[in-house]
């Protein structure tokens, strides 16, 4: 029994080699862009939201112990107001900033699609679908925004992309009325 299971292990463990990349996903299209701050963002919100847990138990017990009851209605106030900020605001604050942050991002090519992998409020991946003509350019630059697909914004750093024609085509800078670069220079050897 104990060989037949050493056996099985190692098979499991070669065909899990074998197989593709953990961010291959076919039904997406192929991959055209990987955040590298995607460990960061799951990490600083992971340890927000176990923060905030963790202070939501312990209020009850720092109460007690603290005697804080007894004391003066300012000096709750401002216990709560504190332990209210670490618990609900800088969690619900990280959502907000990070919720667009594109973890990866695929295209499918005969269909003109994009599809964009986030984190969700409870730190699960979200795939959101997007047609190229559904991206929107802020006017102003954004902080935490790089272009809107349909109404989400949606963060990107355009120097991770491998291809940067990848990158030109989800912005729609490659459908610009601007002389493409390559025009200008046949127009030169014309003349």
């Amino acid at each position: 029994g104990f060989i037949f299971q050493v056996t099985s292990f190692q098979g499991v463990a070669v065909r899990s080699l074998s197989t593709s990349s953990p961010h291959d996903h076919p039904e997406h299209g192929r991959l055209v862009y990987k955040g590298n701050l995607a460990k960061a963002v799951l990490g600083v919100k992971f340890f927000s939201y176990s923060t905030s847990i963790f202070n939501l138990f312990m209020m009850p017990y720092i109460m007690f112990k603290s005697g804080i009851g007894v004391e003066s209605l300012l000096v709750q106030a401002a216990f709560y107001g504190l332990i209210g900020v670490f618990t609900f605001v800088t969690p619900v604050t990280l959502h907000i900033l990070t919720k667009g942050y594109v973890i990866r991002l695929y295209y499918k090519d005969e269909v003109d699609t994009y599809t964009a992998i986030t984190y969700n409020a409870i730190l699960a991946e979200k795939a959101t679908v997007f047609h190229q003509k559904d991206v929107k350019i802020p006017d102003i630059t954004k902080m935490f925004t790089t272009f809107y697909a349909k109404t989400k914004s949606m963060l990107v750093n355009p120097t991770l992309f491998p291809n940067p024609q990848d990158y030109n085509h989800l912005m729609g800078y490659d459908k610009s009325s601007f002389f493409k670069f390559e025009e200008l220079e046949e127009v030169k050897e014309a003349d």
